[in-house]
């Protein structure tokens, strides 16, 4: 029976195959705690509820709805790149789009996951 292919590693940028199963190397291997923590846990606190209502007073409109010429009202606050943790990167408003929760749910499903396991050469 032929065996599963090995996939790249969960961490942003990591090029070392993992065998199946495992979501890390060696060497991000404790990432796997951050995966199972709580949102508050992750950063999303009372602080970030109010810097994320200040930006969307800001920033009203979906960015990717507005590319298509669509006006439609931002709800969510999307990091551009996944923090994975990094609170430098949580915290740097150059990484915060507005985006209306379709919008959100597409990009997280499609573009992040390419990033997290998609393969890089």
């Amino acid at each position: 029976m032929p065996q599963r292919p090995s996939t790249p590693c969960k961490h942003n940028r990591c090029p070392k195959l993992v065998s199946y199963g495992n979501k890390y190397c060696e060497e991000h291997r404790p990432l796997v705690q951050l995966d199972t923590r709580s949102t508050k846990e992750k950063g999303y606190t009372s602080q970030w509820r109010t810097a994320r209502l200040r930006f969307l007073k800001v920033n009203p409109l979906c960015r990717h709805c507005q590319e298509q010429r669509k006006l439609v009202k931002a709800t969510v606050v999307d990091h551009i790149v996944p923090h994975r943790g990094d609170q430098d990167l949580f915290w740097d408003q150059s990484n915060w789009q507005p985006l209306c929760k379709s919008c959100h749910d597409r990009k997280t499903q499609t573009v992040d996951r390419d990033i997290e396991y998609g393969y890089r050469f």
